[in-house]
């Protein structure tokens, strides 16, 4: 665990530095101070790369992955902690020189995940057709430090993550001391290399004043019980709280772990410039609840099966600091503001000043930042965006660090940016490199089960972006409707079953002036006629006498520019996937995995996903995975290039 010691690298949960972390009784009295010297430190960037111009695209994905332990005698399927020391000898194999490294290796919030990046990131056109192959050689990596009874696996959340002897080692609950305090989801499972991911748990529940309550409506079945409550109270007093905190109907959780816990993907672009970057944040903001709802993994929380397909609201409220008085429930007193969403949600505004019309709800954020902001040069959307994070206290400073250089460190910056987990995010280049430009973070999508339909989802949304750019496409809507679209892309079977609000009739909306996107005249205010409903099939594939969908936007991109025949193939199979995805032809994961347990014979109707019938899943989910068997419902008939790089 020293390799994690001695340096300081960051993670997709945010800055992993390195020193002793201030618990929140400590860390409070510096909390406006840390928030001056972080807002300092963005205008220092600001100021010194606002002009910055000319890089080049870049970009690359981030997988988490689950490590799992499997009993064939007792047909059991554990999270298996002992990828700790997995993860530890993948870090020590790396190279000093970073250019020398195929893939790179960091530790995530639970002892049983790990996450993998390509060493380098992407660039040209023809860097596509490497990005299944690194997925699947960083898959392979890690199955050589692995035993015979362990698997690495791609999904969204553990389907018996929280119940009795889900982990191995088996470990124990703690309801009434330690960090998470769960009934349910035990301390020990959490990452220990570093002090972050305790600290953080503990920092979240106690700002908070109380553990947090996570409630998903359960699927219900024939025999499921009306209403359906659990009763807690064998666990003494956390269990009276947990009763009271339980809503009918739902299965409860109080635990970071729950949400931190799950996998995801995730990918950032580099933009040529500042105004570039704004542009597609917004751009691709509106596409974020299209690709949560093509991509849910995750229908099974705590051993039930669920009535929602995605773990976005369950990180939501695994993350959730807000005090009573921040979520309306007490008068203000102690606290500022009342927040009317975790700070893992969905983003609230557009950042680029030609979509500011279509900011249609009230953005919280504290008037005195914007007006520091604003007085050295920040315009005022870029000013609220930015107050807008530090709304929030930062739950993580160490001791060592509360006097930086604010000419030379952006830490406190990234201590408050980071930890606002939002559908998208906006990323100002690092301050300790000057490689790196302005970049936008897509953050919705659900990890998938194989290493073709992740890169199938990340080539598709990078592609986007570049049919977004050349042709200056517009998709904006009022971000109030894409906060609803977040809502129906969790449901079950959204992508089936749901419609979103979208742009009807597609234009080009945008022109360039100075360099600067700007929209035209005659769509600069919100156009309701031209904002329906549409199904995801209608939105991906396209609406007859309106929109062209996305994947005709994407081949139109790719016809324009050229690619190697070997290029062209692999992108269009992977197009060819995303729209057999959108018209229901292909499940969803969650799809899958709910039939799974639907039809296995130890089922009861009771919506309960028992140790045999998660056991016989993961082992199912484990051969897709690694190519013995096939699954049409998920991937189609094979073609030879899915076969070629199924499994490396």
């Amino acid at each position: 665990l020293t390799v994690y010691n001695r340096v300081s690298i960051k993670i997709s949960m945010g800055l992993l530095a390195v020193g002793e972390p201030l618990e929140w009784s400590e860390l409070k009295k510096h909390i406006e101070q840390v928030k001056l010297h972080g807002i300092k430190q963005f205008i220092n960037l600001y100021k010194r790369l606002k002009d910055r111009q000319g890089d080049c695209l870049r970009w690359g994905d981030e997988i988490e992955y689950f490590v799992l332990k499997f009993d064939d005698e007792k047909r059991q399927v554990h999270v298996n902690l002992r990828s700790e020391q997995v993860l530890s000898t993948l870090i020590a194999n790396e190279s000093p020189e970073p250019r020398k490294n195929e893939f790179l290796w960091k530790p995530e919030y639970a002892k049983y995940m790990i996450e993998g990046t390509p060493g380098e990131p992407y660039s040209n056109i023809e860097s596509f057709k490497s990005v299944q192959e690194n997925m699947c050689k960083r898959r392979l990596e890690v199955e050589k430090y692995l035993l015979a009874d362990e698997a690495l696996l791609t999904f969204g959340s553990f389907p018996r993550l929280g119940c009795p002897n889900f982990t191995y080692p088996p470990t124990k609950t703690t309801p009434e001391s330690g960090y998470s305090r769960s009934l349910f989801f035990p301390d020990d499972a959490i990452f220990t290399g570093h002090p972050r991911f305790l600290n953080l748990t503990r920092n979240i529940r106690a700002r908070r004043g109380s553990k947090v309550v996570i409630n998903v409506p359960i699927f219900r079945d024939v025999n499921t019980p009306k209403p359906f409550k659990e009763d807690f109270s064998a666990f003494g007093p956390a269990g009276i709280e947990a009763n009271k905190n339980a809503l009918p109907d739902h299965i409860y959780m109080d635990a970071m772990g729950f949400g931190m816990g799950c996998c995801c993907l995730q990918v950032t672009f580099q933009a040529v410039n500042l105004d570039e970057a704004r542009w597609l944040y917004d751009q691709l903001t509106p596409i974020t609840p299209i690709i949560l709802a093509l991509s849910a993994s995750s229908p099974i929380f705590r051993g039930f099966l669920a009535d929602v397909d995605s773990r976005w609201d369950v990180i939501a409220a695994s993350v959730d600091d807000r005090t009573a008085e921040e979520r309306g429930l007490e008068m203000l007193k102690e606290n500022q503001f009342v927040l009317n969403k975790s700070r893992y949600d969905t983003t609230d505004c557009y950042i680029h000043q030609a979509n500011e019309s279509f900011n249609d709800i009230p953005v919280c954020c504290d008037l005195k930042i914007v007006k520091l902001l604003t007085a050295e040069g920040v315009d005022e959307l870029l000013a609220k965006h930015i107050a807008h994070l530090f709304v929030r206290d930062p739950l993580q400073v160490f001791r060592e660090r509360i006097e930086v250089d604010d000419m030379v460190s952006s830490e406190h910056f990234e201590t408050i940016q980071s930890s606002n987990w939002m559908n998208m995010r906006f990323k100002p280049p690092p301050a300790e490199s000057n490689e790196i430009g302005w970049r936008v973070e897509f953050r919705p999508t659900e990890v998938q089960l194989t290493d073709f339909e992740n890169a199938a989802f990340v080539c598709f949304v990078v592609l986007l972006t570049r049919a977004i750019l050349s042709y200056g496409l517009c998709f904006v809507i009022p971000i109030s409707l894409v906060n609803e679209n977040m809502k129906r892309a969790q449901r079950r079977d959204a992508v089936r079953e749901q419609k979103f609000y979208f742009r009807r009739i597609l234009r080009t909306a945008v022109s360039k002036v100075e360099g600067k996107y700007t929209m035209k005249s005659d769509s600069s205010l919100p156009d309701e006629k031209n904002i329906i409903e549409m199904s995801i099939d209608e939105i991906v594939n396209g609406k007859q006498g309106g929109f062209p969908g996305l994947a005709a936007l994407v081949l139109q991109y790719l016809k324009s520019i050229g690619v190697t025949v070997e290029t062209g193939c692999i992108l269009h199979d992977y197009i060819n996937f995303i729209r057999q995805r959108a018209t229901g032809d292909l499940w969803t994961l969650a799809r899958w995995m709910r039939e799974f347990v639907l039809n296995h014979s130890d089922y009861q109707k009771d919506s309960v996903v028992s140790e045999s019938i998660c056991y016989d899943m993961m082992k199912m989910m484990r051969d897709i995975s690694q190519g013995k068997c096939e699954c049409p419902e998920i991937n189609g008939i094979d073609s030879c290039y899915k076969r070629k790089f199924s499994h490396c």
